[in-house]
């Protein structure tokens, strides 16, 4: 056993793995290429949602530009991340996906560079994710699953494709995180 432990640490070390806390231990590139560090939302409540231009889903562009207008004064932080994981229904450039966004949704909230979000080669934050919730909840079955991280990084809901973005549970959530700050 005290072997094991001690493989176990020195694995740790060599590859200069840590346990995340919160998602705010985490960073994604935006898609206009630039570091985007989880940390630098603290102290808001994010709104993840994995996105795609070709999906019967992405109709939702205009309910999270929605609420993203209507709560980003109050501190919510709409994060978009698009993916090609589901029948591969996104552009293969982030600068053909930003100027599909801009022009056909009018999106300005916050986007990520193409990502993967789900099984092994997910990005760290979605790997935390189904860690923090198990497979079933925390693993997107779809593109425009949503989580909603409190000010703090924890995971507070999450919701299928099929939940709209201002649906009320989703927004009762946003708003009593916001009531907080």
């Amino acid at each position: 056993m005290l072997r094991v432990l001690i493989f176990a640490v020195a694995l740790v070390f060599a590859t200069g793995a840590q346990a995340a806390n919160t998602a705010h231990d985490f960073s994604f590139t935006s898609i206009e290429g630039e570091p985007l560090p989880m940390a630098g939302f603290e102290g808001r409540p994010v709104l993840l949602v994995n996105t795609a231009s070709f999906c019967g889903f992405t109709y939702q562009y205009e309910a999270l530009q929605a609420l993203w207008e209507r709560y980003r004064d109050e501190g919510l932080v709409v994060l978009g991340v698009p993916s090609q994981d589901f029948g591969q229904q996104e552009y293969g450039s982030e600068g053909e996906i930003k100027e599909f966004c801009e022009l056909t949704y009018g999106i300005e909230f916050p986007m990520t560079s193409l990502e993967t979000v789900k099984g092994d080669g997910a990005h760290p934050l979605y790997r935390w994710l189904a860690e923090e919730l198990g497979p079933r909840q925390g693993t997107p079955r779809w593109n425009f699953h949503k989580f909603l991280l409190s000010p703090t990084g924890e995971v507070v809901g999450a919701w299928s494709s099929r939940v709209e973005p201002g649906a009320p549970e989703i927004t009762a959530e946003i708003e009593a995180l916001l009531a907080q700050r």
